[in-house]
């Protein structure tokens, strides 16, 4: 069994690594673009410091580009032996522009990468979920209105109480969730806070610049301690 980025001194079972890792690899495919735009912020804000030259910029984005487009028609894999998205990232960038691929990682931990991707996937779900319940909102609020005038019996416990309507049924559902979207809103707060620059729980010995890839990112704020941002 070959050795993993990870591996110390202890070779891990094959039981035990089938267990927790799973299918980290298949599930990593849903994070690749976000994985991309993430690396494309942080080189940018690397080249700021002086800690890329602006040539080297230019070829690391453009292949990030490429990269990015071959997620989006489908085409990017994760090839066998290669550990996940960020190994396969940084696998193409060396073979197409040698070790300036490997410059992506300067002043960023595995962790940030991880953590990243992920808040930037779940801010996109998050988004793509409010506007699936607008849209249901809205349909009920004009079945509310259409049927404002259709009585029908109000029951409390299994007993025929007051008159009421079908509009007055839909509206109740309509105004649900509208409290749902609350607990969206605080998910999304939450979500939407940068962890770029914490590396591994301890920051970096990089003067990096992580206002710059909140703004980049379109992230609200950042995680600003930085053993908290890997807690997240």
């Amino acid at each position: 069994m070959a050795d993993k980025l990870w591996t110390k001194n202890v070779q891990m079972t094959e039981e035990i690594e089938k267990f927790t890792v799973g299918r980290d690899r298949e599930m990593d495919m849903y994070l690749a673009k976000y994985d991309v735009l993430g690396s494309m912020a942080h080189i940018t804000m690397l080249q700021s410091i002086d800690l890329l030259k602006k040539e080297e910029l230019d070829m690391l984005l453009k292949e990030l580009r490429n990269i990015y487009d071959q997620v989006e028609r489908g085409e990017f894999v994760i090839e066998e032996g290669v550990e996940d998205v960020h190994s396969q990232v940084e696998l193409m960038l060396t073979r197409k522009l040698g070790d300036v691929g490997k410059k992506i990682h300067s002043g960023r931990s595995r962790n940030d990468q991880v953590l990243v991707d992920l808040k930037l996937f779940i801010r996109e779900q998050l988004k793509e979920i409010a506007g699936l319940v607008q849209n249901l909102f809205d349909e009920l609020i004009q079945q509310s209105e259409r049927y404002k005038n259709v009585l029908m019996p109000g029951y409390t416990h299994l007993q025929v109480a007051m008159p009421s309507s079908f509009g007055l049924w839909f509206g109740a559902y309509a105004e649900s969730l509208v409290d749902d979207m609350q607990y969206l809103l605080a998910a999304w707060k939450i979500t939407n806070r940068n962890p770029l620059g914490s590396a591994a729980g301890y920051g970096s010995s990089f003067p990096l610049n992580r206002q710059m890839t909140t703004d980049l990112l379109g992230f609200d704020s950042m995680d600003y301690n930085v053993v908290y941002a890997q807690m997240g």
